[in-house]
């Protein structure tokens, strides 16, 4: 786990909390608070103060800290109040802001400041199953100042997020399991900063984030040691989660040692998921309509860039098994566009057609793990061993590609024999089929050579290859079947090349 992720989890927790429908008292809720923060050692959290009367524990002082091999980070929350409120439940106030500050390993010290407007925290639940309701107006996180060295600059940034309103709930048992979901209406991004020591070097930008769902679920060992994550994912630990957003847009103006640049950026409907744990390792992201446009002063025109969608993901399973798990990796890039301005710097006669560029690629299968991945103790056998997976299946669920005119695409299964690892040494011997077929790949090479890009000569090559490897199937159409049979033939269009 890196240490980014780990800090990641320690502030959620002093914002958050952890389900159920009981009783629950204020002295209960603050250690509850307090085994949470110590998740980095108890060096991390210092207390001024702690005071218990008549349902009332007032904690004064509060300060964070950790490090990491990039920085360390501090926030002084000063004092926080846990109120039990007559009816099970508990509440928790705190100030309308506290300052931050994360110091590098260069030395530089940024100063921040969170606040927030119309902060309600309540607790609820019984001691080993806590459920924290959280919402604000707004909660922001803003630019003090930058130190660094004898040189002090300030400058406005800022992330605010409005209509906060999250639940998180904390079950203690073998692991301490912590499920959060949360939505936020918008999130608006501010920044303007004079750079000190440039001349007229700045940097200026904003944003708007609309309407983010976010979830996450969490199973964390008792006795963690985020100090030392080795064997975290042996004892338990497993994460997942992700979020959504409706849309999004965003401004920047940039001028940095006297090259300027300005634009703008719009994305449609975005999500994001990820997995990790003992079993597996998962990250899916797609994100629509994205519309870039960028003027520089290096070019005398803008730049506009187009894409319906663009998305990557992957699964890989983790722990060693009896028998296969899924895996699988995807790539999609739809309906790319270019002005003509762009197009006109390697196409001046139009002689490419300018259709929308697609690319994407699917592969999945089955495959079973020799080794637990996440076992600090199988690591050197892992990294000695040829093969870590035993593969099973693999299928490609999607190739497509088209641009210029020309238009690839694909689709295949194969299956494997690890008994036999020396037909096809050193993989396992494979059985199936894949199929290719192409669409004017002929014209758009003609194309390629009227613009003075290919030469005729050099495109009799792949022509030549072409016909050797590819069949007709109808005008500028090709098509090509790569075949390996039960006896470990390959053949080609039916024909044997091994």
């Amino acid at each position: 786990m890196t240490a980014r992720l780990r800090n990641a989890a320690c502030l959620a927790a002093l914002v958050a909390g952890g389900a159920a429908q009981a009783d629950v008292t204020a002295d209960q809720v603050w250690e509850n608070w307090k085994s949470q923060m110590m998740v980095n050692g108890e060096d991390s959290v210092s207390i001024g103060a702690e005071e218990s009367s008549g349902g009332v524990v007032t904690v004064r002082d509060l300060v964070i800290s950790f490090d990491d091999p990039e920085a360390s980070f501090e926030a002084n929350f000063g004092d926080l109040t846990f109120t039990e409120q007559g009816d099970g439940t508990v509440s928790i106030t705190m100030s309308d802001s506290y300052p931050m500050s994360i110091t590098t390993v260069e030395g530089a010290v940024i100063n921040l400041i969170a606040s927030q407007e119309g902060l309600e925290m309540l607790v609820s639940g019984d001691p080993d199953a806590m459920n924290y309701e959280v919402s604000a107006d707004t909660y922001t996180i803003a630019l003090d100042n930058v130190v660094d060295g004898d040189v002090t600059f300030n400058g406005e940034a800022k992330v605010v997020l409005n209509d906060l309103v999250s639940t998180y709930d904390v079950t203690n048992g073998d692991l301490r399991n912590i499920d959060y979901a949360g939505s936020l209406a918008s999130v608006d991004l501010l920044i303007d900063v004079q750079i000190p020591g440039g001349a007229g070097d700045y940097i200026t930008g904003g944003g708007k984030i609309e309407n983010m769902v976010m979830n996450a679920t969490v199973a964390m060992p008792m006795d963690a040691d985020f100090e030392n994550p080795d064997d975290m994912f042996t004892n338990g630990f497993a994460a997942s989660g992700g979020y959504t957003v409706d849309n999004g847009a965003y401004i920047f103006d940039i001028n940095a040692e006297g090259d300027q640049a300005s634009g703008s950026v719009t994305m449609g409907e975005t999500s994001l998921t990820g997995e990790i744990s003992n079993e597996i390792v998962a990250y899916d992201t797609s994100t629509k309509d994205v519309a870039v446009s960028v003027t520089t002063s290096q070019l005398p025109f803008p730049v506009e860039v187009g894409l319906s969608e663009y998305g990557v993901g992957f699964e890989m399973p983790t722990a060693k098994s009896d028998t296969p798990s899924p895996f699988g990796i995807n790539l999609d890039f739809v309906d790319l566009t270019l002005n003509d301005m762009v197009w006109n710097l390697f196409d001046p006669g139009s002689v490419l057609p300018r259709d929308p560029a697609t690319v994407q690629f699917a592969l999945s299968g089955l495959a079973k793990p020799l080794f637990d991945m996440m076992d600090p103790a199988q690591q050197d056998a892992m990294n000695a061993s040829d093969m870590p997976f035993e593969l099973a299946e693999l299928n490609l669920e999607n190739l497509r590609i088209a641009a210029a005119g020309a238009l690839v695409t694909g689709t295949g299964a194969f299956t494997f024999d690890n008994s036999d690892m020396q037909t096809f040494a050193p993989l396992p011997k494979p059985e199936g089929d894949v199929v290719v077929e192409i669409s004017g790949l002929n014209r758009l090479i003609d194309n390629l050579i009227s613009m003075g890009i290919v030469r005729a000569e050099d495109a009799m090559g792949p022509r030549m290859m072409m016909g050797m490897f590819a069949r007709s199937t109808g005008d500028d159409r090709l098509e090509t079947k790569l075949e390996v049979t039960e006896d470990g033939r390959v053949l080609a269009n039916g024909q044997q090349i091994r």
